[in-house]
């Protein structure tokens, strides 16, 4: 589900056809994205997946794999807490 929205947002941004895009697809190299591009990029994953991506972390973006990656580990739920037992110390 990832792949497949991230893959709109660069077809979108890039005017790429969506064939071109996988998982080792690079932004610059492969696709021809500028530093705009990526900026774009990131401001529109950050918006369809209700996260924030950092500027740190999107410099350390270099696949449409690395930025699903990404995705997955902002949009994951931390463990719930079962309740039950308290420590005291």
């Amino acid at each position: 589900m990832e792949f497949q929205l991230l893959q709109q947002i660069i077809v979108e941004i890039l005017h790429v056809d969506p064939r071109e895009i996988t998982m080792s697809t690079t932004f610059a190299e492969d696709l021809g994205a500028d530093s705009l591009d990526l900026f774009q990029i990131a401001a529109l994953t950050d918006e369809k997946f209700e996260i924030e991506i950092t500027e740190d972390e999107f410099l350390n973006i270099k696949t449409a794999g690395d930025l699903v990656k990404l995705i997955r580990n902002k949009t994951s739920k931390p463990p719930r807490s079962t309740g039950g037992a308290s420590h005291t110390v």
